[in-house]
């Protein structure tokens, strides 16, 4: 594991990361969006959101936060635009989400990794999906896994890795073709809580080098808190926004963040909306 502070070679490529990523785009405008699902054999249907308004500027990490149902991951699809709202709208960059674009990267819970590729061929996956020029990219995705520290492990397959490294492979992935936008669906939500709390670390670290537009969807209040800029955090029937509440934490976080008063005083803020506190 790469330390958090980086030796001057990881902060050399993580300048070079940076400057040749598109962080002036990846603004997010969700506008009272709703989703239903259609019934089946004369039942009701399902308001799965409803009304759901909120934005996210270009370079900002947002968590959407609450119980399951809530509609958290619905509202993820929507901005990837891999489910279409039955009202309102997503715009991204001043244009509407009618489908997929290849400026949004998607990362969910599992890695899914090619078990047949390797690791530096997993990250160069979207490279040869999207007919890019592989050796044009080919720098980038080493340096990607360089700054997640993963550049030893680059011919490693990954049934050679532990959760975490796919975990990290699969990160590395999402960046490689330079998205505005990333999109993270409880990426580490099946991990044991010391791994995750290293990957969080990582994320950061990654974030601060990269400046994308993260969304990020979690059930664990302390770990939005932490990412995030911004929490949105959601209830359920139908799933609405709550609160759009703002992290007054310092950045760069480091573990000991999770010592100081503004998260813990943000932490039992969204734990007192969520009913979580009696």
């Amino acid at each position: 594991m790469v330390a958090s502070n980086g030796s001057m070679a990881t902060q050399s490529m993580a300048h070079a990361v940076k400057a040749s990523s598109s962080s002036a785009l990846g603004a997010i405008q969700v506008e009272g969006v709703g989703k239903v699902y259609p019934s089946r054999r004369g039942a009701a249907s399902i308001v799965a959101v409803k009304d759901v308004s909120f934005s996210v500027a270009a370079g900002e990490f947002v968590s959407l936060v609450g119980p399951s149902g809530c509609g958290k991951s619905t509202m993820l699809m929507a901005i990837a635009g891999l489910t279409q709202p039955s009202g309102g709208r997503v715009v991204i960059d001043g244009q509407p989400v009618t489908a997929p674009r290849r400026s949004v990267g998607v990362m969910f819970q599992t890695p899914e990794l090619f078990r047949w590729r390797n690791v530096l061929e997993n990250v160069l996956l979207p490279v040869d999906v999207f007919g890019l020029n592989r050796a044009a990219y080919l720098e980038r995705a080493r340096e990607l896994l360089r700054l997640a520290g993963l550049g030893a492990f680059e011919h490693a397959y990954p049934q050679e890795l532990s959760g975490g490294m796919e975990q990290r492979t699969a990160l590395c992935r999402v960046l490689v073709a330079d998205p505005s936008i990333v999109l993270m669906d409880e990426p580490f939500g099946a991990l044991d809580e010391f791994t995750r709390e290293r990957l969080n670390i990582e994320l950061l670290r990654i974030w601060d080098a990269t400046r994308k537009t993260v969304v990020f969807v979690t059930h664990n209040i302390g770990e939005a808190v932490f990412l995030s800029d911004r929490v949105i955090v959601m209830g359920t029937q139908p799933g609405r926004v709550l609160e759009d509440v703002q992290v007054p934490l310092p950045r760069p976080r480091t573990v000991e963040s999770m010592r100081e008063r503004p998260y813990h005083e943000t932490l039992y803020h969204i734990r007192d909306l969520l009913g979580l506190s009696h």
